[in-house]
C-alpha cells in the first residue's frame, strides 16, 4: 500500500492496481452514498413521526359532509356570510313527497351546517287548495325527518305589507291591471310555442293612476276571476329577453274561493308566488333562498323585483337574499304530481269526446287506500311503510347535491335502506304462507325453549326465547311435492336444516285438501342429513305463532316511467300493476313480536320515529302497520332482503 502511494506521488496518476484488487466503481460509491442518504433521511422521519401526536385516521373521521364540499360548499362561498339564515317554504295544498326530503335536508342542513337557522315558512297564498291537513301533515313530517323549525311563519303574515308594495309598484310604473284573457296573455307572449313575436296589451300602456284605480278595485271585489290581474312591466317587448320568466307576469290575481284560513274575508285578491316568494325571503332576512331548478329561470325576475323595490335587509352582510337551484330528486316508477296521485286516491271520471260529438264517460275508481299508502312516493306513505327518516338523510347525503336532475332507480333507494336496516333492526322468524309440519319423532317432553340472538352477528344487543315443540310451520315455499336436484329445501326422502334447531328434519308424507292443495306434511329428524351440509329454512311453532297479516309491495306501474302514460284520456289506469300489494292474510310470526310490541308504541306520529321495524328471516324487511291492535296486526314490507332482479 505505501509502494502504491509512492508511485501516484511520483507521476500524478493512480498506479494499476490488479483487477482482483479493485474496489468499488465511482458509480457504485455514488449509488452507494445516496441509498445510505436515503436510508438516513427514512430514519429521521419515522423518528419524527413518532415525536408527533397521534392523529385520527380519515377514514375513522367519517365521511365528508355534502354541505363542506361540492355545490352546497360554492353556495356558501359565494355568500359566505355570519349569519346563515335558509327557509323551506312549501305550498300547504297536498303531502310533500320524496323529492321534499331532499330539499328539506338541503335547507335545514345548510343553516345546522354553518350554525344558522332555518325557516318553516307557509306558501299560503291560494286559499282554494289549502287545508288545515297539510299544514300539519308538513311540521310533522320536517319533525320526523328530524328538524326543528327556527320559527314557523307564513306568507299570509305579510298581505297587508305586500299589497302596499303592489301599490308600491305601480307607482314607479312597473306594474299595471290587465284585463287580458288567458289565450290573449299567451298569444302577447308569441303563441303557443312562444316563437313568434311578443307585444303588450293597450293595458300596458294605461296611466300610473289608472291601474292604481283598477287595483283597488280588484282588491274591493269589482271584479270577478279571471277578469283582471296586477301584471308586472317587465321585459315583455325586448327582443333580447328570452326568459318567459321575464314576460309580464303576474303580481295578484281575484280568487273565487277566497276565504283563507287564517285571513278569513278580508282579501278577495292574492299575491303569486314570483311576487310573494322573493319579498318574504327579504322581509325574512333570508340569506340563501336555494330552490330547484324549476326555479332557475325565476332567479331574474326574483332578483329583478327585489332591485325594483329597493329593498333592504337590515341585519345582512350584503344586500337582499341569494337564489340558487340545485337538482330535483325524482324516482323512476311512480309518481309525484300531487294532481295525478289526487286520481289515485280519490278515483276521477275521464270524458273523451268521440268524432260524432258524443261525450263518453270513463270511471277509474280508487287505486290506493289514501296518500300514506305505502305504494306511494309521498313522505307519509314511505313512513307508513316502514323507511327510517335517517335512512332517507342516508340516502341524500350519498347521492349528494348538484344542479343536476337526480333521477333514480327504485333499486338504489331500497339497497340504501336495506343497509341502514341490516345494522339497526332485531331478527324474526315470519312465515307467510304456513304449512303446518308434524315431527312425528318427536316427543311432547322434548319441547324447548332456544335462545336466540336479535342479530347473529352481534350487531344488535339482545335476544329472545322462541319455542320449539312437535309441529311447527313452515312456508309452503320450502315444500314440494318432488324434488329435483337443484332444489334444496323439503320434500319427500330429502333433508332441510330448521334455523337454530340441533337437527334436519325430513319428509315422510303430506297430505292435500280437495283442491290439491298441500295441508300437512309429516315429517321425522334427521341428524344423518348434517354430514350433507342441508340448507336451513324459518319456522314458527304452531302452539306459539301469533297471527299477522303480512304486506309485500312492488311497483305501482308496469312501466318505469309512468309520467309519459296517458293521463288525459286514462290511459295509464291500463298500466297498473295488479301485483302491487300482495296481501298474506294467514301469516304467522314468532312469539318474540309480542315482546317487540310491549317495547314500542304502534303510533309514530309526532316527532318519533318508534315504528316496530324487524327483518324476517330469509323474507324481507318489515314494519308493524300503525292501524294495527294487539290482536289484529298487520305488517308492511319495506324492502326485500336484497334486490328483485325481475322488477
Amino acid at each position: 500500500m505505501a509502494d502504491t502511494t509512492k508511485a501516484e506521488a511520483s507521476t500524478g496518476a493512480p498506479a494499476e492496481v490488479p483487477a482482483e484488487e479493485k474496489g468499488p466503481s465511482k458509480r457504485a460509491l455514488e449509488k452507494a452514498a445516496k441509498k445510505a442518504a436515503a436510508k438516513a433521511k427514512k430514519g429521521a422521519h419515522k423518528v419524527e413521526l413518532a415525536a408527533r401526536p397521534k392523529e385520527t385516521p380519515a377514514s375513522s373521521a367519517g365521511p365528508v359532509s355534502v354541505f363542506s364540499e361540492g355545490w352546497l360548499k360554492r353556495v356558501y362561498e359565494e355568500k359566505p356570510v355570519k349569519n346563515v339564515r335558509s327557509r323551506f317554504p312549501p305550498e300547504p295544498n297536498g303531502f310533500l313527497h320524496i323529492g321534499h326530503a331532499k330539499a328539506i335536508a338541503v335547507n335545514f342542513g345548510f343553516a345546522k351546517h354553518h350554525n344558522g337557522v332555518c325557516f318553516l315558512r307557509y306558501d299560503d297564498t291560494n286559499p282554494e287548495k289549502e287545508e288545515e291537513k297539510y299544514f300539519t301533515s308538513i311540521l310533522d313530517i320536517i319533525r320526523w325527518l328530524g328538524f326543528e323549525p327556527y320559527k314557523i311563519t307564513y306568507s299570509s303574515d305579510n298581505f297587508d305589507r305586500l299589497y302596499e308594495l303592489a301599490e308600491e309598484l305601480i307607482q314607479k310604473d312597473k306594474a299595471y291591471v290587465c284585463h287580458c284573457s288567458r289565450e290573449e296573455v299567451n298569444r302577447q307572449r308569441g303563441g303557443p310555442d312562444n316563437r313568434g313575436a311578443r307585444y303588450g296589451c293597450d293595458h300596458r300602456k294605461r296611466p300610473i293612476e289608472e291601474s292604481i284605480t283598477e287595483f283597488r278595485a280588484m282588491r274591493d271585489g269589482k271584479y270577478q276571476a279571471g277578469e283582471a290581474y296586477l301584471r308586472m312591466k317587465q321585459s315583455l317587448t325586448d327582443p333580447k329577453e328570452g326568459n318567459p320568466q321575464m314576460w309580464d307576469l303576474p303580481a295578484y290575481r281575484v280568487v273565487k274561493e277566497n276565504h283563507h284560513h287564517r285571513t278569513g274575508d278580508k282579501w278577495k285578491i292574492y299575491p303569486t308566488y314570483d311576487f310573494t316568494h322573493c319579498i318574504c325571503d327579504a322581509m325574512e332576512d333570508i340569506s340563501h333562498s336555494m330552490c330547484t331548478t324549476e326555479f332557475q329561470q325565476s332567479r331574474i325576475s326574483y332578483d329583478w323585483l327585489l332591485e325594483q323595490l329597493d329593498i333592504k335587509v337590515p341585519k345582512s352582510e350584503e344586500k337582499g337574499p341569494m337564489q340558487r337551484e340545485f337538482g330535483r330528486l325524482s324516482v323512476n316508477g311512480t309518481i309525484l304530481s300531487k294532481r295525478r296521485i289526487l286520481m289515485l286516491v280519490e278515483g276521477t271520471t275521464i270524458e273523451k269526446k268521440n268524432e260524432d260529438g258524443t261525450v263518453e264517460k270513463k270511471s277509474i275508481p280508487p287505486v290506493v287506500r289514501g296518500w300514506d299508502d305505502p305504494r306511494l312516493f309521498t313522505l307519509v306513505a314511505l313512513r307508513r311503510r316502514g323507511i327510517p327518516a335517517q335512512a332517507l338523510l342516508n340516502f341524500v347525503e350519498e347521492l349528494g347535491v348538484t344542479d343536476a336532475l337526480t333521477e333514480i332507480q327504485s333499486s338504489r333507494l331500497e339497497s340504501s335502506i336495506r343497509k341502514h336496516l341490516e345494522r339497526t333492526v332485531p331478527r324474526q322468524m315470519l312465515v307467510l304462507d304456513p304449512v303446518k309440519v308434524i315431527i312425528e319423532d318427536f316427543a311432547a317432553e322434548d319441547d324447548q325453549e332456544i335462545t336466540v340472538p336479535y342479530d347473529p352477528k352481534g350487531g344488535i344487543p339482545g335476544e329472545r326465547k322462541v319455542k320449539f315443540s312437535k309441529e311447527v310451520y313452515i312456508d309452503r315455499t320450502d315444500f314440494r311435492e318432488v324434488a329435483d336436484a337443484d332444489y334444496r329445501r323439503l320434500s319427500p326422502n330429502k333433508a332441510v336444516g330448521l334455523l337454530n334447531v340441533a337437527f334436519p328434519i325430513r319428509a315422510t308424507s303430506f297430505e292435500k285438501d280437495e283442491n290439491g292443495k298441500i295441508t300437512e306434511i309429516k315429517a321425522v329428524k334427521a341428524p344423518e342429513a348434517l354430514a350433507e351440509k342441508p340448507a336451513y329454512i324459518q319456522w314458527v311453532d304452531v302452539t306459539t305463532a301469533v297471527p299477522v297479516t303480512a304486506r309485500q309491495y312492488n311497483s305501482l306501474f308496469k312501466t318505469e316511467s309512468p309520467n309519459t302514460l296517458d293521463w288525459k284520456t286514462g290511459g295509464w289506469a291500463d298500466d297498473l300493476n295488479p301485483n302491487s300489494e300482495i296481501v298474506f292474510e294467514n301469516a304467522v310470526i314468532e312469539r318474540g313480536l309480542k315482546s317487540l310490541l310491549k317495547e314500542h308504541t304502534l303510533n309514530p306520529n309526532g316527532s318519533s320515529d318508534d315504528l316496530i321495524r324487524f327483518q324476517a328471516v330469509r323474507t324481507a324487511y318489515f314494519c308493524v302497520d300503525v292501524d294495527s291492535t294487539e290482536d289484529n296486526i298487520v305488517l308492511n314490507q319495506i324492502v326485500s332482503l336484497r334486490e328483485d332482479k325481475a322488477k
